[in-house]
């Protein structure tokens, strides 16, 4: 008998009707069996009957138009819309005068417009945006919504100065080490010293309010100007040429926005305490997420730091600040902090909030960041080492760019929870969106049984398309960063 041998393939048949199409997704997903079967129809009992009760609020029994409560008196259990219409402008700005809204306007149109081309990875010059990010737009947001002529004293230009000489001070210790710079340059050292100590001296006299205490500070301030400018000449060794040109222009932006925020244009003053709805809402998120990053960042490394004076000082931040809830860090920073300060010396409600937010998340984000770290193989580390690179251009180029990437979902899941926090400085008497609308509710224009859940409603509606839009967005990061991980 002859052998058969195929010499063409045979044709494919089609998948049968059970395992294909719509029926076989559900099949396999939602039915594949009794108890996955009860627990698909419960869950979409619910979700059916929670939506048609927001429906049938919201749309099919809302009330849509009305000048006041007694429009909406007509339907008990529907939405009072025309309460959202009229109070939606508060809502967005809180107390802010009605005719300088515009200012808020432009704000919110330069966030866009500089935040815009970050998130699309297509447009160019994303440098220049991340420095006009950090730059000009918080100067610009502050000039516009407070009106600027901040009306800076002489002082503070001092303790600016004296601030940057200490970073300038500290920048050789960062990038080539201690034990570098105390082998090759002692007088960078010594200067040092010399410059906390009479910061510190400065810092004490200036506390105590009296006139040997004014020539103590004026006598301290000098002393630190000139041992920082003495150690910053000591250290040229130190320093590379693309190191001091980064120092001197952040010393010129940082002077250059002093001038500018010192400066009359003409603006009415503002106070922060007519500031409220939406744009403090997102005046604190923004904060809070920009800074809290590379905060976080400097934290995981100094936790994971050698060095035990630094590894403590992480250690002790992290711990401390994540071992209270975020609401005692803002009463401690309402309350408590103006009882250390010198008489007569205050912040600003506002800025004391978006102080303690951001300390607060950015412990949090070390360990987030932290976690990433941990999760590089060590082989990177070798393979940097013998490539014959330091600390500082291992962790930069080749350790944080794979960290970050793996704790993207953390991350974002960190900004989402700051962002949602951001209703707790209320209690603090700073009026968010969340608060804004409790204040707004009480108007006795609008009270109606339904007026509470019609706010609430569209709060949430605004949290979430916030929310969500951030999720996605994290989403889609992670996918077009993995792509290198496809098989």
């Amino acid at each position: 008998m002859a052998a058969f041998v195929r010499t063409e393939e045979s044709p494919r048949l089609p998948p049968p009707p059970s395992a294909s199409g719509i029926w076989g997704w559900l099949r396999l997903n939602l039915f594949a069996g009794l108890g996955q079967t009860i627990l698909t129809l419960l869950f979409g009992a619910t979700v059916l009957w929670f939506a048609w009760t927001v429906l049938k609020f919201a749309v099919l029994a809302g009330i849509w138009d009305g000048a006041d409560r007694n429009a909406c008196l007509a339907s008990p259990t529907g939405a009072c819309w025309p309460l959202v219409r009229e109070k939606i402008g508060q809502w967005i700005y809180g107390f802010y005068p009605i005719d300088q809204r515009w200012r808020a306007n432009v704000c919110f149109a330069l966030l866009v417009a500089v935040g815009i081309p970050m998130l699309v990875p297509a447009l160019p010059f994303k440098r220049v945006n991340a420095l006009l990010l950090v730059t000009a737009l918080p100067l610009s947001v502050v000039i516009l919504l407070s009106g600027g002529n901040l009306a800076f004293g002489p002082g503070s230009y001092i303790t600016v100065a004296v601030c940057l000489l200490l970073m300038t001070v500290g920048v050789p210790f960062a990038s080539s080490g201690i034990e570098e710079v105390l082998r090759t340059n002692r007088l960078c050292v010594l200067a040092t010293g010399i410059a906390l100590a009479a910061g510190l001296c400065f810092a004490v006299l200036a506390a105590t309010g009296s006139t040997m205490a004014v020539l103590g500070s004026v006598s301290g301030l000098i002393a630190v100007c000139v041992t920082v400018a003495v150690g910053a000449l000591a250290m040229r060794r130190q320093m590379s040429s693309g190191q001091g040109f980064a120092l001197l222009a952040v010393s010129a932006s940082v002077f250059a926005g002093m001038a500018a925020l010192d400066y009359d244009f003409g603006l009415s003053t503002v106070d922060t305490a007519q500031w409220g709805g939406l744009l403090v809402t997102l005046i604190v998120a923004v904060v809070g997420i920009i800074t809290s990053l590379p905060l976080g960042i400097v934290l995981a490394l100094g936790r994971q730091s050698s060095m035990p004076f630094v590894r403590t000082l992480s250690v002790g931040f992290i711990e401390i600040v994540r071992g209270v809830p975020l609401i005692t860090v803002l009463f401690m920073s309402s309350v408590m902090l103006p009882l250390f300060l010198p008489p007569g010396m205050s912040f600003d409600k506002l800025l004391r909030a978006l102080i303690g937010v951001a300390l607060f998340s950015s412990a949090y984000m070390a360990e987030v960041v932290r976690g990433g770290i941990q999760a590089i193989d060590r082989g990177q580390y070798e393979g940097a080492t013998a490539l014959g690179l330091r600390y500082w251009p291992m962790m930069i180029k080749i350790i944080l760019p794979q960290a970050l990437k793996i704790s993207i979902p953390n991350i974002v899941s960190n900004f989402i929870s700051l962002f949602k926090d951001t209703t707790l400085v209320l209690i603090i008497g700073v009026f968010d969106l969340l608060g804004i609308v409790q204040t707004t509710l009480r108007d006795p224009k609008w009270a109606t049984p339904t007026s509470a859940a019609t706010g609430y409603l569209a709060v949430a509606l605004m949290y979430w398309v916030l929310c969500f839009g951030m999720s996605r967005y994290a989403k889609y990061t992670e996918r077009r960063l993995h792509r290198g991980h496809k098989r």
